[in-house]
């Protein structure tokens, strides 16, 4: 009697689905665990369809001490699980960035998802986006005692939507550096910082702050 055949997580881009639910998995947990213990800051560009949703979902469930899910990998006993750190992701992956207005509309919806599930009070609505980014890193780093980490996907897409109306593509990045900017500050709060894309843009241009952003 043969063995039933794992399944290929095709367009799976979450661990814990491909782990719970039979599907083949390749090992890229000793990755993470190298990462997060050799640095803080990271930028990963690769094309689209390249494993960078799963990375980060991997990297989420690792600084969340979500054990279980690593049983049988590289990290299961190469991490410390005794800490759990609030994780604070963004994902540009998905909305319609056609104005500086409903991009920063969609960058203060994701800070809000993020301050429900941390549990943690936001500042007025009216605040910067820098401000509010800030603040919710501070406040979940008092909410949960350990430094926060952030990760960033596709933090590009907003620009590259309207690459060709460099009008438009100028105030998206604007309004993105205003998010970014915000993790120079909050240094003290943070763990660990990782932004992936598509594209390589100027680190003078959009990420100004963190001189120290290492490109892997």
């Amino acid at each position: 009697m043969s063995l039933p055949r794992k399944k290929l997580p095709i367009g799976i881009q979450n661990l814990c689905e491909i782990r719970e639910g039979g599907h083949y998995y390749v090992d890229k947990s000793g990755y993470a665990v190298r990462l997060a213990t050799e640095g803080k800051y990271y930028f990963l560009s690769r094309p689209r369809r390249f494993g960078k949703s799963l990375f980060l979902d991997t990297l989420k469930e690792l600084f969340e001490a979500n054990r279980p899910l690593f049983e049988g990998l590289y990290a299961a006993e190469h991490w410390d699980w005794s800490k759990k750190h609030p994780v604070i992701r963004i994902s540009f992956g998905t909305g319609n960035f056609s104005s500086r207005e409903a991009l920063e509309q969609r960058i203060r919806e994701l800070l809000l998802e993020n301050a429900e599930r941390l549990e943690v009070n936001q500042p007025p609505a009216d605040s910067s986006i820098g401000g509010l980014f800030s603040t919710l890193i501070r406040k979940a780093r008092e909410r949960h005692g350990e430094r926060a980490v952030v990760l960033i996907d596709e933090y590009d897409k907003p620009i590259l939507d309207n690459i060709e109306d460099a009008e438009v593509a100028t105030a998206m990045r604007e309004g993105l550096r205003n998010l970014y900017s915000a993790l120079k500050d909050a240094d003290p709060h943070l763990r660990f910082v990782l932004l992936t894309g598509v594209s390589k843009f100027s680190k003078v241009s959009l990420f100004s702050g963190l001189n120290n952003l290492r490109d892997i």
